[in-house]
């Protein structure tokens, strides 16, 4: 029933796309534009929005606030972290590259770490995340940079550069236990969503290291027990030679909101045409660019929904956090 269920929901927004989205009302407010929220490092990437808190973002070594008054401060000094994410139970999820794990922080600043290895492997550089339903959590591993000291390799000695689930204790009946999910199926997996329905995960996959680097964003079925169905694998949009999709979210619509793109160049690699900095807007089932937010600073990194009505979408984009009302509200974790 569930899967039928599932695949009638996806089958009505595949039905609404198909009659036009583009003619339907526009994808942000006429009279918004891009707004400054803070700059000088402060939204370097992974914002994520609280009720209470503002909106949180990675930036200067630190995790930045955005007060509900408007003003930016110091949340977690020297944190070092890039994808963040409130959790179903408001708690604060994050990536930490530096460190080289994964990490939830309760609302009275206890930390935890949920994994910093694989089967004893210390990780590449943990990046984006997302959670499912049941609350099981995924993020990507990649390695941007030296890749001298990446432990996570194949049978042949091949580096991995994956996604992984960690299923929480409530599922397992013991110990939180992580599975890989895609390995070498993949370049270099970024961004991460599960949507709404829990029937699909979106990865961008994004090598902007080499010319020949993948510039993707692929979707998945997933399975009920939250694994990848790995014959699924399906590109819904290829920024080709361009600078490729970052970090995604997703609006109660179910379009997608996806960063990506360059203005400038960036030795070795020049802007492609076609290609500018930004936000890429999709349909989540054709990958047809519905609309597109251009956003003047690289590069920009990642999006996330907040305020009120859920119909402020901020924006991080070369250290700089802005903020553009849009017209249908995003889905949002925490609070629902």
């Amino acid at each position: 029933m569930r899967k039928l269920l599932s695949r009638l929901s996806v089958g009505l927004i595949g039905l609404a796309f198909s009659w036009g989205a583009q003619a339907a009302d526009p994808i942000f407010e006429p009279e918004s534009k891009l707004k400054v929220e803070a700059g000088a490092g402060a939204g370097g990437e992974g914002p994520a929005w609280h009720p209470q808190l503002g909106v949180l973002s990675s930036g200067k070594g630190h995790i930045m606030r955005l007060t509900r008054e408007g003003k930016s401060v110091v949340h977690r000094e020297e944190a070092g972290t890039n994808g963040l994410l409130f959790d179903r139970q408001g708690r604060l999820l994050a990536c930490e590259p530096k460190l080289r794990r994964v990490t939830r922080s309760e609302a009275d600043g206890k930390l935890t770490i949920l994994t910093d290895n694989y089967l004893g492997k210390k990780y590449n550089q943990p990046n984006d995340i997302t959670v499912d339903s049941r609350g099981r959590i995924y993020f990507s591993d990649p390695r941007y940079g030296s890749r001298d000291d990446m432990q996570l390799r194949d049978d042949q000695g091949r580096t991995i550069e994956g996604v992984y689930r960690i299923d929480p204790p409530e599922l397992t009946g013991g110990e939180p236990k992580v599975t890989r999910i895609i390995g070498r199926e993949l370049d270099r997996p970024n961004g991460v969503l599960v949507s709404a329905d829990d029937r699909f995960l979106f990865v961008a996959d994004n090598n902007n290291d080499s010319h020949e680097g993948t510039r993707k964003l692929w979707r998945f079925d997933l399975r009920e027990d939250g694994s990848v169905d790995l014959t699924s694998k399906k590109v819904l949009r290829d920024w080709g030679k361009g600078r490729g999709p970052d970090g995604l979210k997703q609006d109660k619509k179910g379009r997608l909101f996806v960063a990506g793109g360059l203005n400038k160049p960036n030795p070795p690699f020049e802007p492609a045409e076609g290609v500018k900095a930004g936000i890429y807007v999709l349909d989540p089932s054709s990958g047809e660019l519905l609309d597109f937010l251009p956003v003047p600073t690289d590069e920009v990194t990642n999006c996330a929904f907040g305020g009120e009505d859920r119909m402020t979408l901020f924006v991080t984009g070369g250290g700089v956090l802005y903020s553009i009302r849009v017209t249908t509200s995003g889905r949002v974790v925490w609070p629902e």
